[in-house]
């Protein structure tokens, strides 16, 4: 762009203009020659081709995220939907075991569903063309116990039904002594005492909680309630007129709530960010984000600490959520700005696209493939 129609712009707005990358003009080859001679061929075909639009955020997100780890920051990984299901833990294992990921905020479907594909990897089953079913068609999958997320068919027989005896023994033992703990902690035990085995079909790299379990990554699970398991520690608790005869009980006390969680977050923050900024990747919506980012505001307002504590380094969110009629999830960087979640310093960015497609790009770039 010539320099005297910059020149005519405000400093603020020529501030936000780019010069054209001309790096695959000066390598001079093919864009194969190119990625095929490069020693992290993934990333080199994402610098050459991840240029605008989406694949453009993707990219700049993917790289400010780069140097945000290599000059020592630390990271916080967000996960909606139900990813794990969707094999995320292929990437996220990975990113966690190589000290890239220090923190994970999951809905806990996600993180139970780690497990799941863990204990039942080969027993999963998948439908394409899912969106031509027909209610009928689904009424039929429902007889025949085939859970459909999406394209996948989750084996309830073989994961849910395998694990809910450990974790109730668990419950009651808790019960017993007058202890409380997390649902990752309970969780957490069944690969501690090794009471689950890794399915037959399964390569244990792949499971994202299995890699924190070994790292110590610590986990925050917000509204465990909404989840399978959660809502089976629910019946558990239950003591109503409806309630089977003879059918166990659970002091609903053994388990610490999303208050514990929140008020654990106080604390974590604090102490992990005195020395080190620390950046925020939400894959999808949801309160899995929601909960965690808003540890910063409540500290600054509700405890009082306003100068004390260091702002979200940056926001980087993945997802398909408009940003419209309310949708928080779809909000943008600027509008977390007047909740106090970000500062006006803080790297923001919006890849309005699937998490399933974008989030392997990023990592590809951190993990130098």
């Amino acid at each position: 762009m010539q320099k005297s129609l910059l020149n005519k712009l405000s400093p603020a707005l020529r501030k936000m203009i780019v010069p054209e990358n001309n790096s695959r003009v000066l390598l001079g080859g093919t864009i194969s020659e190119d990625v095929k001679k490069s020693k992290n061929p993934v990333s080199a075909y994402a610098m050459n081709t991840l240029n605008h639009c989406n694949a453009g955020s993707t990219l700049q997100a993917a790289l400010w995220l780069k140097e945000h780890l290599k000059k020592g920051g630390k990271l916080m990984v967000t996960i909606s939907g139900a990813l794990s299901s969707f094999q995320v833990g292929v990437m996220l294992a990975e990113l966690i075991r190589q000290g890239k990921v220090h923190i994970v905020s999951a809905t806990g479907a996600n993180h139970e569903e780690s497990y799941y594909r863990y204990v039942a990897h080969s027993h999963y089953s998948y439908i394409p063309r899912y969106t031509e079913l027909t209610p009928d068609q689904e009424a039929e999958l429902r007889d025949a116990g085939l859970r459909r997320i999406t394209d996948t068919f989750l084996p309830e027989d073989e994961s849910v039904r395998i694990m809910e005896p450990h974790l109730l023994k668990m419950w009651k033992e808790a019960e017993t002594k007058g202890e409380r703990y997390f649902p990752h902690e309970y969780f957490r035990r069944l690969f501690e005492k090794g009471l689950i085995k890794a399915d037959k079909a399964a390569n244990q790299n792949d499971c994202w909680t299995y890699a924190a379990y070994e790292k110590n990554v610590p986990i925050v699970i917000p509204g465990f309630e909404d989840s399978t398991m959660g809502n089976i520690f629910a019946s558990y608790t239950y003591s109503g007129k409806y309630k089977p005869k003879n059918s166990p009980t659970v002091n609903p006390s053994v388990m610490k709530t999303g208050l514990d969680y929140f008020t654990w977050l106080y604390d974590w923050y604090m102490e992990e960010s005195k020395k080190t900024p620390i950046a925020f990747l939400q894959l999808g919506g949801g309160i899995a984000a929601d909960f965690p980012i808003c540890v910063v505001p409540s500290i600054k307002h509700d405890l009082g600490l306003h100068d004390k504590v260091r702002d979200w380094a940056g926001f980087i969110e993945i997802g398909s959520s408009p940003m419209s009629y309310g949708s928080y999830s779809g909000a943008g960087g600027k509008e977390k700005i007047t909740w106090d979640k970000l500062s006006t310093k803080s790297y923001y960015q919006i890849i309005q696209s699937d998490a399933t497609v974008v989030f392997p790009w990023i990592a590809a770039v951190l993990l130098d493939l």
